[in-house]
């Protein structure tokens, strides 16, 4: 098992991470998201995720971009356990930080082979455009009924 760590990389180190699975030939696929109180139903999704091709990077939003789009009491988990989380999940090959409120500048900078999102996604997929434009694929996770970090959160604060 490789070593948490090293699939943590920096967002400038992305592109050449992916030039070398290009180069290898690896059909690369990326998703993303909050991942604020990792719970089954992440795990799910990102089994998936990586069933789609050869290699897998998530991308995860930063702290300040949680709090701008789920308010100032997230995230329950700082940015640096959350991206340790994932990275340390089978399925998971890299972890990458993006800043930004929308990921479809991330999405433009690595050209994935494939964007998977979540199945409730189904109307809109931002990144959808970059993605086909470039050859790629938008595959839709099937959805696990009701596990979320949300969901979790209200549990936990209702009693």
């Amino acid at each position: 098992m490789r070593d948490p760590y090293s699939k943590i990389i920096s967002r400038s180190r992305m592109s050449e991470v992916r030039a070398q699975l290009r180069a290898d030939g690896q059909r690369v696929v990326f998703t993303n998201g909050c991942f604020d109180l990792l719970h089954a139903g992440h795990t799910i999704y990102l089994a998936f995720a990586r069933r789609q091709g050869d290699a897998l990077i998530v991308g995860v939003n930063s702290d300040r971009s949680v709090r701008e789009l789920k308010g100032p009491a997230r995230p329950v988990v700082e940015e640096s356990e959350r991206v340790l989380l994932l990275a340390s999940l089978e399925a998971v090959d890299f972890v990458v930080i993006f800043d930004e409120l929308h990921v479809d500048v991330l999405i433009g900078e690595l050209l994935p082979d494939v964007l998977v999102k979540g199945g409730d996604r189904a109307d809109w997929v931002c990144g959808r455009e970059i993605v086909e434009a470039n050859g790629g694929v938008v595959v839709l996770a099937p959805e696990v009924e009701g596990k979320s970090s949300t969901n979790l959160i209200e549990r936990l604060t209702a009693g």
